[in-house]
């Protein structure tokens, strides 16, 4: 398992159209991907699981995968974060 703390930096924070972008990006990979945001686990393969957390612009989460694709989903979720989720 690899763990990362990342920012969320676009305006909206991770509401509908960028958490589905979040979730579709971690539902590429066959590892499991969560993180974890004020002492709550959610799973980044679930949009409701996601918006539930209600991240905002600003917050930061933990990312973490553990499986055999890791490492390439690690960079990958993290690399969609940076670029602003499509914002």
């Amino acid at each position: 398992m690899i763990t990362k703390k990342v920012k969320i930096t676009n305006p909206t924070g991770l509401h509908m159209r960028p958490a589905g972008i979040f979730c579709n990006k971690a539902s590429e990979f066959e590892c499991s991907v969560r993180f974890r945001y004020d002492n709550t686990m959610a799973n980044a393969k679930s949009v409701l699981s996601v918006l539930g957390a209600c991240i905002k612009s600003g917050d930061e989460i933990v990312l973490e995968c553990e499986g055999p694709d890791e490492k390439e989903a690690m960079e990958a979720m993290v690399k969609a974060i940076e670029d602003g989720l499509g914002e």
